[in-house]
């Protein structure tokens, strides 16, 4: 699976992959990311508006 495709099953924006294991390490590994995907794109979002401010 690429990287896109898994970072888009994050974000909801893919159907989950069916086959993928259940169990709860693989639950709260894709959490995590998720979590950090959405901090990464909210303080790219601050560094934006911080940049364009002056």
């Amino acid at each position: 699976m690429g990287v896109w495709n898994q970072i888009a099953q994050y974000l909801y924006l893919k159907k989950k992959d069916p086959d993928s294991p259940k169990t709860f390490n693989v639950k709260a590994m894709h959490g995590i990311n998720r979590i950090s995907i959405f901090m990464f794109l909210l303080c790219l979002v601050i560094l934006a508006f911080k940049l364009l401010k002056h």
